[in-house]
């Protein structure tokens, strides 16, 4: 009989033990944005009821959720990347101006947008990782070199009128069975635009990666502590490095998802995405100490700020402002949570 129990207390010990902080924290995360779209089907309503409405919130922030997972990447490590918003600007403008100026084709650009994230990547990566410069003072010189390369590729709007371009950008992927009908009674079936499809790819690949893959261990494991990292073996400087690359390659595809939903290049475009990218992070459960965090979870940020601006829009709060208060409290109510789940940990610890 006693073997039992102690069997049955080592069962209940393994099963708390499987709630890690992060899983506990993607919980949360999903829990909220089940909550909120919820309350906006029921009280709000105004599209909320209609599939396309939450497809919509896809097309919109395909490119913010690819983001999103470099950022996720770059600050599980304990880093950040502030740089990620210019640099999709940057792809932007680049793109444009290579279609509608130089005579490019769809393949160059996309190959463009892939080398300007890299070179980022790399760069940043490197003085980050190897001569050991803040990321955030990296990330912030790269923010500033990407805005001013921007306006020296062109300082105006540019529209891209290349029409096999356009045809990728109008291209809609049909979702069977989610239409609906409106107001003059013909079916309009559901869709979602191709950078959806792309993102999509982008977060199930980096969820493999830190869920099965060595470097995705590893990441977790610089993040929570170097030293211990590097007295298992791991080559924290590498690591680092790769998560900066990863986030850099990250950039350059959501830029070019941009650019794809955007059809044009512009200084202008991309304002204020890396902050977004980081509130999507940190509401998707990625500690800002490192060694937290989960794709999913990020995905699910990305879903929960969208739908919050959507619902303060629907309530007739037009005003930017409104949005921003709204996210900025969003934003400190999952701080206080990570707080407390961090206060958790340092107590079990002892």
């Amino acid at each position: 009989m006693s073997v039992n129990t102690n069997a049955l207390g080592n069962n209940k010990l393994k099963k708390r033990s499987s709630l890690t902080d992060t899983n506990l924290l993607l919980i949360i995360t999903i829990a909220v944005f089940i909550v909120m779209y919820i309350c906006a089907v029921l009280f709000l309503k105004k599209g909320f009821t209609k599939p396309q409405m939450f497809f919509n919130i896809l097309n919109e922030n395909a490119s913010l959720l690819v983001l999103s997972c470099g950022m996720t990447l770059v600050m599980i490590t304990g880093g950040i990347d502030i740089s990620v918003g210019q640099v999709t600007s940057l792809v932007c403008m680049a793109c444009a101006v290579h279609l509608e100026k130089n005579g490019g084709n769809v393949f160059t650009s996309i190959l463009i947008a892939l080398a300007i994230g890299l070179a980022f990547g790399i760069v940043q990566g490197f003085l980050v990782a190897y001569l050991e410069f803040q990321p955030f003072i990296v990330t912030l010189a790269g923010l500033f070199f990407a805005k001013g390369m921007t306006t020296i590729v062109c300082s105006d709007r540019v529209a891209v009128t290349y029409e096999p371009f356009v045809k990728l950008c109008r291209t809609e992927v049909t979702i069977p069975f989610l239409g609906s009908v409106n107001k003059k009674g013909i079916y309009v079936p559901a869709y979602v635009e191709v950078g959806v499809i792309v993102a999509l790819v982008v977060v199930v690949l980096l969820f493999c990666l830190l869920r099965w893959t060595k470097l995705g261990r590893n990441f977790y494991a610089v993040g929570g502590n170097n030293q211990s990292a590097n007295m298992l073996g791991i080559n924290v400087k590498l690591t680092k490095f790769l998560a900066h690359v990863l986030c850099g390659l990250c950039a350059g595809i959501g830029g070019y998802l941009f650019f794809l939903h955007a059809c044009s290049g512009s200084p202008l475009h991309a304002q204020g995405a890396e902050m977004n990218a980081i509130a999507s992070s940190i509401i998707g459960g990625t500690l800002l100490s490192g060694g937290v965090g989960n794709i999913a979870g990020t995905l699910f940020g990305v879903l929960s700020l969208s739908t919050i601006k959507n619902i303060v829009t629907s309530l007739g709060l037009e005003d930017a402002w409104w949005t921003n208060i709204t996210v900025g409290v969003m934003l400190c109510i999952f701080l206080l949570v990570q707080s407390v789940i961090l206060a958790r940990k340092n107590i079990s610890k002892k």
